[in-house]
């Protein structure tokens, strides 16, 4: 496949918006990693049993994005995201209010089942919203505003959680209902074609390269996932404060959003599609080995530095390439597709961390990671790369037609 262009042209009006508004939400999300706690210290269960609670909620969320992206490209992004978002807050406000464990695990599972329903048809809009050239930089910007929204959001959990849990819940429902407000008021109404257009049909489970991505995908949201999980146990086996593990978020936070103008270089824009992915893998092997073998926080935070780099590359680029495999009337379902690796890799992701971490020590666990990172470089070449196409499908506008102007008075 051809790289993404050179990407130098202006980013939309709609995608700064739609970033602007994410940001707004991802800094009021920060609920979801409390919900055991709630369950343990409201209720007084068992550790246990509030992590079935938690695994009920990952494993609901698998589903909820396949929804999203159909309907997506049924009843039109904005629609979507709305209605997700919408959703999410409901669920919320029923899980502050709940009175037992089995309502909390009820609301659990219905925030899970809506929890991603807004992920596709963002990510589709911001393909729609752009050409091939742009989309890597694009998606890169929307990466970036949820890494700024989370800088913020750790600091909000950890001063309203001494007061309340639940009000983390009120208050992350209260995000979504703003983001919700602005994507309503300030994005273009979006909607489907009037029945009788013809449209392509295809399935994202037969084309092979999306599948070559989303296995690739899986083991690096794999890798991902292993960081937000471990990085704190690992600090705390090494001798570290555990939660200083916040300052490492904050500085990968950081390093995502400052790098952003490097994704305007020409040269870098114009690497190929496995050049680029591999890249960033040897990247984030290299700042996991760091991990392995350094010591003290200013070092890790130099290895952060590193391995977000890596991240800096791929996420942009990755979603880029899945937009340009998909068909314009399925941009929604093959997004939601791909985005299954999200899912499985929170399921996965909690056990391997911290068997691993258990069983074989710190530096079993990161240098596992580093090389899990450079097997994947390789698999870019070797299994994606004779899969991808040499261009992107046609960027003509099949499933969306703009929601006709008010008539005139």
């Amino acid at each position: 496949m051809r790289g993404s262009g050179q990407g130098r042209g202006r980013l939309p009006r709609s995608v700064w918006l739609l970033a602007a508004a994410r940001a707004v939400n991802r800094l009021g999300a920060f609920s979801v990693p409390f919900l055991a706690a709630l369950t343990v210290v409201r209720f007084g269960a068992s550790p246990v049993t509030a992590g079935l609670v938690t695994a009920a909620f990952g494993v609901a969320t698998i589903p909820s994005r396949l929804l999203g992206g159909r309907l997506a490209d049924r009843i039109g992004r904005r629609r979507s995201i709305v209605l997700g978002l919408a959703g999410c807050a409901v669920a919320q406000l029923a899980i502050a209010a709940a009175g037992t464990v089995w309502q909390v695990l009820a609301f659990a599972v219905l925030l899970g089942l809506v929890y991603e329903i807004y992920e596709p048809a963002s990510q589709a809009m911001i393909a729609d919203a752009v050409g091939p050239a742009d989309r890597a930089r694009a998606y890169s910007l929307f990466s970036a505003a949820l890494a700024a929204g989370g800088t913020g959001a750790g600091l909000i959990a950890a001063a309203v959680g001494r007061w309340d849990l639940r009000w983390l819940f009120v208050i992350d429902a209260a995000s979504c209902l703003a983001c919700a407000v602005v994507v309503r008021r300030v994005l273009p109404l979006d909607r489907p074609l009037r029945a009788g257009t013809k449209r392509t049909g295809a399935s994202p489970w037969r084309d092979p390269a999306l599948l070559a991505l989303l296995g690739c995908g899986t083991f690096y949201a794999l890798v991902y996932t292993q960081v937000t999980v471990a990085l704190p146990l690992s600090m705390r086996h090494s001798g570290l404060d555990a939660a200083d593990a916040g300052i490492l978020f904050t500085v990968a936070a950081v390093s995502t959003v400052a790098g952003q103008p490097l994704l305007r270089l020409g040269r870098l824009a114009a690497l190929s599609t496995p050049v680029m992915l591999a890249s960033g893998c040897v990247l984030l092997a290299a700042g996991f080995a760091g991990y392995a073998f350094v010591q003290g926080l200013v070092p890790l935070a130099l290895a952060t530095v590193v391995w977000s780099a890596g991240d800096l590359l791929i996420f942009g680029r990755v979603y880029a390439t899945v937009a340009d495999l998909a068909p314009p009337d399925g941009r929604g379902h093959y997004l939601s597709v791909y985005g299954l690796s999200w899912g499985f890799a929170a399921v996965i992701a909690p056990v391997t961390a911290t068997w691993t971490l258990q069983h074989a020590g710190v530096a079993a666990l990161w240098t596992g990671t580093a090389a899990l990172c450079l097997v994947l470089a390789a698999f870019q070449f070797l299994v994606v790369k004779p899969l991808l196409p040499d261009a992107p499908r046609d960027d003509a506008p099949v499933l969306l037609e703009p929601a006709p102007a008010p008539a005139a008075s």
